[in-house]
């Protein structure tokens, strides 16, 4: 029987962090509110409800390390200087990023297309006026509301395992 192996899967880790990475932000669905959130699909392509789409603020390869600088329910790791088959990916929604909007599900996304002449460096994107195209979805998380406001910043950090 074939393996894939720690090199393929580090390998498989390093293509996906060649490309863009996205947190796609929804609204999900109201009666998740009331009746509890859904669970995910595996067969999902898309958010039921897309806010906006925020570029990785930082994208590691990681290693498990029992006093490890990032900190995650999954576990504590350290940034490495090799490749590994842990990728860490943070995404960080600035102040005015859906500054009043309830969040009830997230999506890593790659590869999201983005509208021609917006200003270079910008970093959020307004899924109905300035997304062409959302890419392929990697990982969906329906989450407990999270209501935003323009004086907060939410981080969303991420470890793929490959």
């Amino acid at each position: 029987m074939a393996t894939l192996v720690t090199t393929g899967r580090a390998g498989l880790a390093a293509s996906v962090k060649a490309r863009e990475i996205f947190l796609g932000i929804g609204a999900g669905q109201t009666a998740w509110d009331a009746n509890g959130v859904d669970p995910e699909n595996i067969n999902s392509t898309a958010l039921y409800d897309a806010i906006g789409y925020r570029k990785a603020a930082q994208v590691d390869f990681v290693t498990t390390a029992a006093q490890g600088a990032i900190s995650l329910p999954s576990g504590r790791y350290d940034v490495s200087a090799s490749e590994t088959n842990l990728l860490y990916c943070k995404f960080t929604l600035d102040f005015s990023d859906a500054s009043t909007a309830t969040i009830r599900e997230t999506g890593i996304f790659l590869d999201v297309v983005t509208g021609s002449g917006l200003p270079a460096g910008q970093m959020f994107f307004d899924a109905a006026s300035e997304v062409t195209s959302s890419g392929t979805l990697y990982l969906i998380e329906h989450v407990s509301s999270i209501i935003r406001t323009p004086a907060t910043r939410e981080t969303f950090e991420f470890v793929l395992t490959f």
